[in-house]
């Protein structure tokens, strides 16, 4: 079992490489080893080409390719069984005859969820699957969220001074954490799916929630403006990633910015199954506090992310409270510390030392 570990994570280390390019899809890592030497490697670079196993035989090198045979190949996740943007894997696996497979998880995608492992079985392919089955839960908890519970993995993030304050009382902007923190974030964003704000956030602070500081995709933009008094001259309406305007008055596409009517009095549960249906597998909620905690009242929320500044607030709005939450690690950036969260009624909730 040790040595199946190792080439376990070794599949999470390179299925980690296409983080924030795979969309809906998986991170999947893929290592073919023969007789304890790695033959071949390969991962899901990008949504709609080749998987991980595909990846993984193609670099085989000319003189190793008889060696297949007689291999084993290790996968994060169960081989795909049917046709999307490519081929089955697990038929390409029988092609090449491949003597074993030892898999982390078993695929909750309605047209794997098992019929992968079955096609193996049937081709008389020796398989295995559970190893380092939890930190595969983890490494791939927005595809599992979303198949589990028909909503994006839900991440609360917020700045705090060292007194509990989120913002001044008369909401003037107010920078808490430092700049090693706002690139952090910006990584962050192009690693997610969507990101959201709400009214006042989006009228006071004028954010543009993108990934300026770090190279990337950018995430969807999602903001409320139930009565649609949001100027159009907000740095979120311009044209540098797509928006949703969540709203009480009218539906409207206008290029980039989307305008999508929804009631406001039971609004997130709606809004979970517009993401679901747009596919989306994760969401940042950035704030504000109000928001913030709508999500966390509702019991919507699957880690928190929160800095901790030495900057400091005599007096304001209180940050949110988060009950029923263990704390998975902290760790220093600068003068601020990350302090992150998990939900302890989430499918996730052993996130103890592992990493975002």
């Amino acid at each position: 079992m040790a040595g199946h570990e190792v080439y376990m994570r070794r599949c999470f280390e390179l299925a980690q490489l296409a983080k924030g390019y795979t969309l809906d899809n998986p991170m999947v890592g893929a290592v073919l080893v023969h007789n304890g030497r790695i033959i071949g490697e390969g991962y899901h670079r990008e949504y709609g080409k080749a998987h991980a196993e595909v990846n993984c035989l193609e670099s085989v090198a000319d003189a190793d390719h008889h060696l297949i045979p007689e291999s084993t190949m290790y996968v994060n996740l169960e081989p795909c069984a049917h046709h999307g943007k490519t081929p089955p894997c697990a038929s390409r696996l029988v092609k090449e005859r491949v003597k074993e497979v030892i898999v982390c998880n078993i695929d909750p995608f309605e047209k794997v969820e098992g019929r992968g492992m079955e096609i193996l079985h049937e081709a008389n392919i020796a398989t295995q699957t559970g190893v380092l089955e939890k930190e595969g839960w983890w490494l791939n908890r927005r595809f599992f969220c979303f198949h589990r519970h028909q909503r994006p993995y839900i991440i609360l993030k917020w700045a705090q001074t060292e007194s509990g304050f989120f913002a001044p009382a008369d909401r003037s902007r107010f920078q808490i954490s430092n700049e090693h923190s706002k690139q952090l974030l910006h990584k962050w964003r192009t690693e997610e799916a969507a990101i959201m704000v709400g009214y006042n956030t989006a009228l006071n602070d004028d954010p543009q929630l993108t990934s300026r500081l770090w190279p990337g995709k950018q995430p969807l933009r999602i903001v409320l403006d139930e009565r649609l008094q949001l100027p159009g001259t907000l740095k979120l309406f311009n044209n540098e990633a797509s928006t949703w305007v969540i709203n009480g008055q009218k539906d409207d596409d206008r290029g980039n910015i989307r305008f999508m009517q929804m009631p406001f009095n039971n609004l997130l549960p709606g809004l979970m199954n517009k993401l679901h249906q747009a596919r989306m597998l994760s969401l940042i909620v950035e704030g504000g506090a109000h928001l913030i905690q709508s999500f966390i009242d509702a019991g919507l929320w699957d880690q928190a992310r929160i800095f901790s500044a030495g900057a400091d607030l005599p007096n304001g709005i209180a940050a949110p409270l988060l009950p029923n939450a263990t704390k998975a690690f902290e760790t220093p950036l600068g003068f601020d510390t990350l302090h992150v969260y998990v939900n302890n009624d989430s499918s996730f909730p052993y996130a103890a030392g592992m990493s975002l």
